[in-house]
C-alpha cells in the first residue's frame, strides 16, 4: 500500500466509488457514506445520476467538436469515464488522492494522462497538463466543488482555469445544494456537515462559476434534468449542473 493513503480516514473519492458500488473503498470510507446516506437517503441515487451527467456532458462536448478534456476531481475510475464516451480525445485526469493513480495506471495511454493535483492549486495543474491551451479544451468539474469552503476562494480558482482556456472552449461541472430540503432534512444533516469539509451552495451560488460563460441549453438545471427526462423529484437529486462555452 502506499504510504500516502491513509485508508483510517474517508476520502471524497473513495467514498464516491462506494456509493456507485465500487470497490475501492476502506472501513472509514463506508461508514462515512453510509452516515451520509442515512441523514439524505438519496445520496446514492444522486451519485449514479452525476455519472450519467458527466457521460451526457461528455457525449455533447465530444459531439460539438472538442477534443480535448481537463477532468479535475476525477475520483476513482469506474465504467462511462471520460475517454470512453470521447475516443480519440486527449483527456487530462487530475484528482488529489494517490490511490486514484493506483487504479487510473491501466487506463493510461497516449492520449490519457493522470496527474496528481487539487484544484486549488490551479496554476499547478495548468503547468503540467499535456493539452494544447491554444485550442478549445472542456474542463470537467464534477462533484468537486463542494469539498471546497468559500474561504478556499473556489470562484477565484474555477476562473484561473477558465482564464487559461482558448475561446471556444467550455466549463462543466455539477455542484452540491441543499435548495430543496426541508427544515427536518437539514436538522439531521447539520452532524454532517458540521464534519465534513466543503460547503453546499445554492442556484445562485452555483450560477457565479459560469460567469462571463454562455450557458448552453437548458442553463444550469439538476443534473438528472440535464438533456434527459426524468421522474426525480428535484429533492432527490440535490445536485445543479450545466455547461457553458467560452465566448
Amino acid at each position: 500500500m502506499n504510504p500516502e493513503i491513509d485508508t483510517s480516514v474517508a476520502h471524497p473519492a473513495r467514498r464516491y466509488d462506494y456509493w456507485l458500488g465500487g470497490s475501492v473503498n476502506f472501513a472509514a470510507d463506508r461508514a462515512s457514506g453510509d452516515a451520509i446516506a442515512a441523514a439524505f437517503p438519496s445520496t446514492r441515487t444522486a451519485a449514479v445520476e452525476n455519472r450519467r451527467f458527466l457521460q451526457r456532458a461528455v457525449k455533447y462536448l465530444f459531439d460539438s467538436g472538442i477534443r480535448q478534456f481537463l477532468d479535475v476531481g476525477t475520483g476513482i475510475p469506474s465504467a462511462g469515464n471520460v475517454h470512453e464516451v470521447a475516443p480519440d480525445a486527449r483527456v487530462v485526469y487530475v484528482d488529489n488522492d494517490p490511490i486514484v493513480l493506483v487504479h487510473a495506471g491501466p487506463l493510461l495511454s497516449r492520449n490519457t494522462t493522470y496527474l496528481e493535483g487539487d484544484v486549488r492549486s490551479p496554476g499547478e495543474i495548468l503547468a503540467r497538463a499535456p493539452l494544447d491551451f491554444d485550442q478549445p479544451v472542456a474542463l470537467l468539474l464534477f462533484s468537486v466543488l463542494h469539498f471546497l469552503e468559500d474561504s478556499d476562494q473556489p470562484y477565484a480558482h474555477v476562473a484561473e482555469l477558465v482564464d487559461a482556456l482558448a475561446p471556444g472552449s467550455y466549463l462543466a461541472l455539477s455542484h452540491g445544494t441543499i435548495d430543496h430540503q426541508t427544515p427536518e432534512q437539514l436538522e439531521a444533516l447539520a452532524p454532517i456537515m458540521a464534519s465534513t469539509p466543503g460547503q453546499f451552495r445554492s442556484f445562485a451560488e452555483v450560477s457565479r462559476f459560469f460567469d462571463g460563460l454562455e450557458l448552453v441549453e437548458p442553463g444550469l438545471v439538476g443534473i438528472a434534468e440535464w438533456r434527459a427526462s426524468t421522474d426525480l423529484a428535484p429533492g432527490d437529486v440535490e445536485m445543479w449542473g450545466g455547461v457553458a462555452r467560452k465566448p
